[in-house]
């Protein structure tokens, strides 16, 4: 696929004035501006930032509510059951609030549904289960916000709940005792972008400022934030960077024992980064609720023991490496699908219905299939005699409200702008596909068909050296809305000691006029290899440290090569 090189237009006279200002490389400067960091304060707390930074809690509709009621539940020994999804966001969730309420309760139980009897969200089993165990209070987290009949049916058993969310509500919310989502209408707290572990720390806190609890003992908690939010895919700004920036360090220095076993198991080097998140840890969490039971990933997190922890690490590495090959079958029969059936010069979606593939990976699927084609795709499967399916999209499209604009032929969907779930019977498949090809056809544009790279800078090889690289990384975690940045470089030359490895990548060896020889790693792009032998070529790449034995680098990690 071809891609197109934007540079993201910025304002040189800030650029210029920073610069004055500051006494810092250009490149840092353009960074700021590029991110709205401009005045002394802002760059303080981007560059330092600190955890009083955080909002208020009560800040957020609903808070004081919540704490009283569980406060409430505390002092009465009354049973709380915390339901969560069986993503990483609600594991991670699960586990956070469990491990602090523990502390001071001792009747608490946990409750995930399941992926294929039951679905996403608050399912009457849920209820039943609940009921059946003398749970008078339920906390739903990172789900619950359409909920309406089910909390309808709890309160009908004396069942009150409460719900923390971070996904868009429906016309009408659940009659909880209090729902915390700073997405809810006529919430007035801050920062909306919060996920859904985030949305717990912040009842975590709310607690603990009513109760003076240390904060030492809530922050001991923040790896498991760190690991949520990450996973989640959220803006990295605000808030979400703060507790991220915190929770790495807690995860590099001093982890809970699961997330430790977690981390010996995917074999990563420290520090950790937001990448080893995603890509390491993240993937083995998840595996649990696609390939199995998600309850084996909090048991995990919530492992007290060392031996204990490993075990179930083992478990879900076990999981992960099933769930790869799951996925990469379903991608290969999608790739076949779309050679059979689709014209892609034409078309600007990709949906895709087998009802053997397997539900717990559709999501994955469809990552997948966005990453090769550059277009919105849906990926589905049958279940309990439904059609259900994950969604991905591309940049600039809202799937979520292309989604919602199909919801007459749909039994229920959810999500948000870049990532969705629907289910749907099969009278309705074909309906569904061209309306939903006619919305993207719409708004899917040419540029985004083509793929796109945006660069932050363009910088000539010779100013890159560890002190800016040092320099750089501090604009880290980086995340949404704080890309890793993108460098361009024109006419570098290969320096004759560039290899063509396996799986078609491409180990660089370059240098621009009379720079240092830098070394960079070209992954997919070993068609090139015979062109940079002959000719100068145009680079744009991030910077990575390269660990190899024992040994840290700094490498150019190219993103594209153009000649």
């Amino acid at each position: 696929m071809k891609n197109l090189w934007k540079l993201i237009p910025t304002n040189e006279q800030k650029v210029s004035e920073l610069h004055h200002e500051l006494k810092i490389h250009p490149v840092l400067c353009r960074l700021l501006v590029q991110r709205g960091i401009l005045e002394p304060k802002t760059i303080q707390q981007f560059f330092s930032p600190e955890l009083s930074d955080l909002h208020d809690p009560f800040l957020m509709k609903g808070m004081a509510s919540a704490v009283s009621r569980i406060l409430h539940a505390i002092n009465q020994k009354e049973r709380i059951l915390i339901y969560g999804d069986y993503d990483v966001d609600g594991v991670t969730s699960i586990a956070l609030l469990y491990s602090f309420l523990n502390n001071y309760h001792l009747k608490l139980d946990y409750y995930i549904p399941d992926r294929y009897k039951e679905g996403y969200g608050i399912s009457m089993d849920g209820i039943d289960y609940a009921s059946q165990n003398d749970i008078s209070l339920i906390i739903a987290v990172d789900c619950g916000i359409k909920a309406v009949d089910q909390v309808e049916e709890a309160k009908k058993r004396n069942i009150d709940f409460i719900i923390l969310d971070h996904h868009l509500s429906g016309s009408e919310v659940p009659n909880a005792v209090a729902i915390l989502n700073p997405k809810q209408p006529s919430c007035d707290y801050p920062y909306k972008e919060l996920c859904g572990c985030a949305v717990t720390f912040k009842l975590i806190q709310g607690i603990s400022y009513q109760q003076r609890i240390p904060k030492e003992e809530i922050n001991s908690l923040l790896d498991l934030v760190a690991v949520g939010i990450a996973c989640d895919i959220v803006p990295m700004t605000g808030e979400n960077r703060t507790l991220t920036y915190f929770g790495l360090k807690k995860l590099n220095i001093d982890p809970q024992l699961g997330l430790n076993a977690l981390i010996k198991q995917t074999r990563r080097n420290k520090p950790l980064t937001i990448s080893d998140i995603v890509y390491g840890i993240g993937p083995m969490i998840n595996a649990a609720g696609r390939m199995a039971d998600a309850r084996q990933a909090v048991k995990l997190l919530l492992a007290n023991e060392n031996l204990v922890a490993m075990e179930y690490a083992r478990q879900l590495e076990y999981l992960n490496n099933q769930r790869k090959v799951f996925d990469k079958k379903i991608v290969q029969e999608a790739e076949v699908l779309i050679d059979e059936t689709m014209d892609l010069d034409k078309q600007k979606s990709i949906v895709l219905y087998q009802p053997h593939w397997h539900k717990g990976v559709v999501g994955i699927a469809a990552s997948r299939v966005v990453e090769k084609y550059n277009l919105p795709a849906i990926i589905m499967t049958e279940s309990n005699g439904k059609i259900v399916g994950s969604a991905r999209s591309v940049p600039g499209f809202d799937i979520y409200r292309a989604i919602k604009s199909c919801d007459d032929l749909l039994f229920g969907f959810g999500g948000h702008k870049y990532a969705a779930g629907l289910s749907l019977s099969a009278e309705k498949l074909k309906q569904f596909s061209n309306r939903f090809e006619s919305l993207a056809s719409e708004f899917v544009t040419q540029a985004i068909n083509e793929g796109e790279i945006v660069i932050s800078a363009e910088l000539q090889l010779k100013e890159i050296n560890l002190d800016l690289w040092e320099q750089i990384k501090k604009f880290a975690p980086f995340g949404p809305q704080n890309r890793n940045p993108v460098f361009l470089s024109r006419n570098v030359k290969d320096t004759g000691f560039s290899k063509l490895l396996k799986n078609n990548h491409l180990q660089l060896s370059v240098r621009q006029n009379q720079s240092p020889v830098f070394s960079g790693i070209a992954f997919n792009q070993g068609g090139a290899f015979q062109k940079i032998k002959n000719k100068p070529f145009d680079l744009c790449f991030n910077l990575q440290d390269n660990h190899w034995k024992g040994k840290t680098t700094l490498q150019l990690q190219v993103k594209d090569i153009k000649f």
